[in-house]
């Protein structure tokens, strides 16, 4: 973990943290990364000190899967586009938006969320003739579901008194889920990229238990390949579509 209990941190923790996975992947056999976090970078990727992070781990057979960002629409909910977060904007990664999956099963519905940040990449650097040249990636690559899951909730010790988040919104985050809360198994639900993620992650850990034998790029390959496109939603919006794990494994 590299951030702190109100999801905020520093990129030398995030670095330190991708730095530690590196040095620690063949010991503990470490095929993934979900990095569930986003900062508002002007850098290209090229020179972003995240991105040259991401693309270390990956280089080295890591498949990184990180979070778009929720930069999608302003305070007055005009859409935006051109804001994914660092290191989403890196080409080596799996950048994922987040879906509104309407609480069914049936995948018709889904629509992208107006949080989750749109493309392109908006990174530039200054080359050596003055000019400002900037990225435009088409990012996300795919998006999954990322509104209202319901997970676990972490405890704050061991008398298990809710963390700082569901205390603070315990109103909005826990009290309409109506479960049972026994003691250490809280639950609480949440949204955003950061939840969305994760659920790309999972995948890929299927996926290289079923061929172990994949790299990233193959993995992010069939990842884009077998996601399922959302009707009215561009490219700039939801990359190649929404997740499909059972077509990707």
């Amino acid at each position: 973990k590299v951030l702190g209990d109100l999801g905020y941190g520093t990129v030398s923790d995030a670095l330190e943290g991708i730095q530690w996975v590196i040095y620690h992947a063949k010991e503990h056999n470490i095929r993934v990364m979900n990095l569930s976090l986003a900062a508002d970078s002007t850098e290209s990727w090229q020179t972003d000190p995240l991105c040259v992070a991401v693309r270390s781990a990956v280089a080295a057979g890591i498949t990184v899967v990180v979070a778009a960002g929720n930069f999608g629409q302003t305070l007055f909910g005009k859409e935006v586009y051109g804001r994914i977060g660092a290191p989403g904007n890196d080409p080596s990664v799996i950048t994922v938006g987040a879906v509104n999956y309407k609480d069914t099963i049936a995948r018709a519905d889904e629509s992208v969320n107006f949080f989750s940040s749109r493309g392109p990449t908006r990174g530039s650097f200054v080359d050596a003739s003055g000019v400002k040249r900037v990225d435009n990636l088409i990012k996300p690559d795919l998006v999954a579901p990322g509104n209202k899951i319901l997970g676990a909730a972490a405890t704050s010790n061991s008398n298990s008194t809710w963390s700082l988040l569901p205390n603070l919104f315990y109103a909005s985050l826990v009290a309409p889920l109506n479960v049972p809360q026994p003691l250490f198994e809280t639950h609480m639900w949440m949204s955003g990229t950061s939840i969305a993620a994760p659920a790309v992650a999972g995948t890929v850990a299927l996926m290289l238990q079923a061929n172990p034998g994949l790299t990233p790029p193959l993995v992010k390959a069939i990842l884009q390949y077998t996601a399922q496109p959302i009707a009215g939603a561009n490219l700039l919006q939801q990359g190649a579509g929404l997740l499909n794990v059972d077509g990707a494994i």
